[in-house]
């Protein structure tokens, strides 16, 4: 392992960790409120949740060397917050496992994105650099979407810093996390 590699394994369990707060929030509104028509780049919480979820989908499949490709974007959407957590929970883990089983030759191994009728050829490293780009990217906007609901939304913003592991301690273990075995 290198010291970027384990940064992108820490990556891969930021964004599970923060896809588990933003969810549970989500999983608090009743359906109505998770449907409802906001300000966004996709209509609703449900909408960007699901963006994110095929987004995901997409390039771990990619990663994994089993270009889905378009094929994502028919993926049928989650239609409730519970289903999209156990969904999005799922890949999420197989990303943590990608990143963990990563080695410093395997960074700039070619990742084939199939879209449409082109297939574009990328590294490896970059393509999960874009993807957690991606994740922050719309669940910041699913952040400032629950600013408008009944729940409040969840800091998602302490991970990194040894400081905060106590904090989280509660949240990785509900996660199937032990907070002292997180980082090499």
């Amino acid at each position: 392992m290198t010291e970027f590699t384990d940064a992108l394994t820490a990556m891969a369990r930021n964004s599970a960790w923060a896809n588990h707060r933003l969810l549970s929030v989500c999983c608090k509104l009743s359906q109505d409120e998770f449907t409802a028509e906001r300000t966004g780049f996709f209509p609703s919480l449900k909408d960007t949740l699901n963006h994110n979820l095929q987004v995901d989908c997409f390039y771990i499949d990619a990663l994994e060397g089993n270009p889905m490709g378009p094929a994502a974007r028919e993926l049928p959407p989650e239609e409730t917050a519970p289903a999209l957590m156990t969904a999005q929970c799922k890949w999420d883990q197989r990303l943590i496992v990608f990143c963990e089983a990563l080695m410093p030759q395997d960074l700039q191994s070619a990742v084939r994105l199939v879209r449409g009728a082109d297939v574009q050829v990328d590294r490896a490293d970059r393509v999960l650099l874009h993807l957690f780009e991606h994740q922050i990217h719309h669940r910041g906007q699913a952040h400032a979407m629950l600013s408008a609901t009944s729940v409040a939304p969840p800091q998602l913003d302490e991970f990194f810093l040894a400081g905060d592991l106590p904090l989280r301690t509660k949240e990785f273990k509900a996660m199937g996390w032990e907070s002292d075995k997180l980082w090499p």
